[in-house]
């Protein structure tokens, strides 16, 4: 990639919409708390979408388009209030997407995803992303206005001064939430699954193979938002992995009497759900981590021209101030301060709270907190500036994360740190820098809107500060009740020495008990018969790297001397395969302890760099290969369908190109956030049921009906009527086109 040449472009001539001296209500207690709710809402939706899809979705035009009508019908409200909701709500998004692609490698290095941990590192990371980008504001968003065009800010701030003039976009919006969320009512297994969640057809004649589709409306909604092209690269990704690769291990392995690591079953004995867990997805992961290292070296020209001229800016302007309603920013000393005193409380948290059997030095402790602030201003600042030129969705965030990584695990590794624990603190770092990066990016684009409508910067920044805060209890608790309420238990049989255990194969206590630290649970045999448990006869044994037993968690019976039960955590299962916290993980063990199915990761690294000579978005296909087809058919049937709208537009002599304030991509992103409310709520009942407070299965009525809980045909039914009600409002005008079109 060539490096970008920016013209420089003068800072004056420019009026926002609402002149300076003009005063309009603004940071309001009830912008703050819409703005909150928001910001919990599409937090939670994001962890949720983005664990199982892999993907995320700005989130500020969609706040933005029902702030305008929900604040309106509470009474007269004001453009910069409207301004307020999203930039408090946006705050929620970007810090989940962030922890997204990092945190959940806790688990794929063995350790436990703690609630609390999950809070302080996402709110360093997501305040330092606030307070590194405050003093880049007047050199980013005001010196080069014209340069950095920020588009997602700039269509927001469309979206409000449409809205101001008397446009409505709302309808769409909760047209989506409200058949999306019918329709999830009756499709998601935790609610009433009244027919089949994922119809699956495992081809007899082509054993290895699988055809599904997880029909969810999240799936669809993100799948016409990405469009066709992403859509259809993803679907080729699956299609390798599961009507290629998969049938070719089965049919070369079938004959073997033995498992083949790092497989404990026979081939011959695996369903496609199996050889995809087993072989499919280390594979995945270093597909991943090829693509991810390949978009981080065409990237490299644009992140040094980008941190060049943001420095550049910076030294030029040292000491400019204004006493403009709209040149108010937070004072030096709150950004200074604010984080000063994150590093220290994120130094004592990892010194005094350290992740469970990761205990690390006070000393390694500081080298972690200042490769935190030498890394996140670093990659805030490019992050920053890349935004304005390509916008948000473009952003290289995840290849800024794997230079953290490498260059983290690399100094580790020169020192001699390479112990599991020193795994736990180089994510650490990597998450926080990560989150930084990701919430900087949205942080710039919510001050561009703010710009354009002449919005008090020091007001957005405190809404900021306060989303990021209350979203981060959002986030926390949506990532452990997703990998508790998605967790399931599997019988397996294989004998192990309890007293000499095979390398890599650890025994796990709580407070100095080995017992599985469970009451009762229900775990499935391979012919689907349901038996229970109870922690207390089971110790808990963890695989990472082990060249006898693969990697993850499993009960061992002391009175059998066997391996009965393989725990599958919700994060990493086929419904939350979290594609880039695995490519953290596979990164980090790869430099610090370089143990991993090799063969198997050089498969990835291979196929990628196929891919790349093919002249196809090489991470795109990765992640569709690591993702299961359930996941990447159902979205590139959103893709599919946006196809189909772009081409009946084209026909009728329209604009054939979808834009973000488009009809169908606001009816899509109520399909999203209805499919994520209703699936937390069924993640929710499912945690209820595993207290004995409700009985297994409560609300799932279909369930008990075999016409309905195994009629594929039915499943795939209802999610055309999806589709088809996608296409339906994708093509009906929309009452604030008008409003839009006079701004442009």
């Amino acid at each position: 990639m060539a490096t970008i040449v920016e013209p420089k472009t003068p800072e004056s001539g420019f009026q926002p919409y609402v002149p300076p001296g003009t005063k309009l209500p603004e940071f309001t207690a009830r912008a703050l708390v819409l703005g909150s709710i928001f910001g919990i809402l599409f937090g939670a939706v994001t962890v949720y979408v983005g664990l199982r899809a892999g993907l995320t979705v700005s989130a500020s035009i969609p706040i933005a388009v029902l702030s305008i009508s929900i604040l309106r019908a509470f009474g007269k409200s004001s453009i910069l209030e409207n301004n307020i909701v999203q930039t408090t709500g946006n705050a929620g998004q970007s810090v989940a997407s962030g922890v997204i692609f990092t945190l959940p490698a806790l688990i794929f290095l063995g350790f436990k995803l703690e609630v609390a941990r999950i809070f302080l590192l996402s709110l360093v990371g997501g305040l330092l992303g606030v307070f590194f980008m405050i003093p880049l504001r007047r050199q980013l968003i005001v010196k080069e206005h014209g340069v950095l065009t920020y588009p997602e800010g700039t269509a927001c701030a469309d979206v409000l001064i449409a809205g101001d003039r008397g446009g409505s976009f709302a309808s769409r919006v909760f047209w989506g939430l409200g058949l999306g969320g019918l329709y999830t009512l009756f499709q998601n297994e935790n609610l009433f699954s009244a027919w089949p969640s994922t119809p699956t057809w495992d081809i007899a004649k082509y054993p290895g193979s699988s055809i599904r589709a997880s029909t969810t409306s999240e799936y669809m909604g993100v799948g016409y938002i990405i469009g066709p092209r992403v859509a259809g690269v993803l679907l080729a990704g699956g299609v390798f992995s599961w009507l290629v690769l998969m049938p070719a291990i089965h049919f070369f392995g079938a004959g073997l009497a033995t498992a083949v690591y790092p497989g404990t079953l026979p081939i011959a004995q695996m369903t496609p759900t199996d050889l995809w867990r087993t072989y499919v997805r280390p594979m995945g992961a270093g597909a991943v981590a090829a693509a991810g290292l390949i978009t981080l070296l065409k990237t490299v020209p644009t992140i040094v021209s980008a941190l060049k001229a943001s420095l550049a800016q910076m030294g030029k302007s040292q000491g400019q101030q204004s006493s403009s309603r709209t040149e108010n920013d937070l004072p030096v000393s709150v950004t200074l301060g604010g984080s000063v005193l994150l590093i220290v409380a994120m130094w004592a948290f990892l010194t005094f709270k350290p992740v469970p059997g990761a205990y690390t030095t006070a000393g390694a402790n500081v080298l972690a907190a200042i490769f935190v602030v030498i890394f996140g201003f670093l990659f805030v600042t490019v992050s920053s500036r890349i935004t304005g030129l390509i916008g948000s969705s473009a952003n290289p965030v995840s290849g800024m994360t794997i230079a953290t990584l490498m260059a983290t695990s690399a100094i580790f590794l020169a020192l001699g740190w390479t112990a599991p624990a020193f795994g736990a603190l180089v994510l650490s770092i990597g998450g926080v820098v990560c989150i930084a990066s990701a919430n900087a990016g949205d942080t710039s684009q919510d001050l561009k809107t703010g710009y354009l409508l002449g919005a008090t910067p020091r007001a957005q920044q405190a809404a900021l500060l306060i989303g990021v805060t209350i979203s981060t209890f959002a986030v926390g608790y949506t990532l452990t009740g997703m990998n508790k309420g998605l967790e399931e238990f599997r019988a397996l049989t294989k004998q192990v020495d309890i007293n000499h255990l095979p390398p890599g194969v650890t025994l796990e206590k709580t407070n100095g008990n080995p017992s599985f630290d469970r009451g009762r649970f229900t775990y499935k045999t391979s012919d689907g018969k349901e038996l229970t448990g109870s922690g207390s006869d089971y110790y808990l044994l963890n695989a990472i790297n082990s060249p006898e037993v693969a990697n993850g968690k499993y009960l061992y019976s002391p009175k059998t001397g066997e391996i009965e039960v393989q725990w599958i955590q919700g994060i990493g299962s086929e419904r939350a395969a979290a594609p880039q916290a695995q490519l953290m993980s596979t990164v980090i063990n790869g430099i610090l302890t370089r143990k991993l199915p090799w063969g198997l990761v050089m498969l990835g690294v291979f196929l990628v760099i196929v891919v790349e000579l093919l002249g196809i978005r090489s991470l795109a296909f990765a992640v569709g290969a690591y993702l299961s087809i359930g996941t990447t058919l159902a979205i590139f049937a959103g893709g599919a369908t946006r196809w189909l709208v772009e081409q009946s537009a084209k026909k009728a002599g329209e604009e054939a190109t979808e834009s973000e304030v488009s009809p169908g991509s606001l009816y899509a992103s109520g399909l999203i956030a209805a499919g994520g409310i209703m699936g937390l709520i069924g993640i929710g009942i499912k945690l209820i049921e595993s207290t004995g407070k409700l009985p297994e299965n409560s609300i799932a009525w279909g369930t008990r009906i075999p016409w309905l809980a195994h009629n594929d045909a039915l499943a795939v039914i209802t999610f055309l009527l999806l589709a088809a009600s996608l296409y339906y409002f994708a093509r009906k005008p929309l009452e604030g086109a008008k409003q839009l079109e006079k701004q442009h």
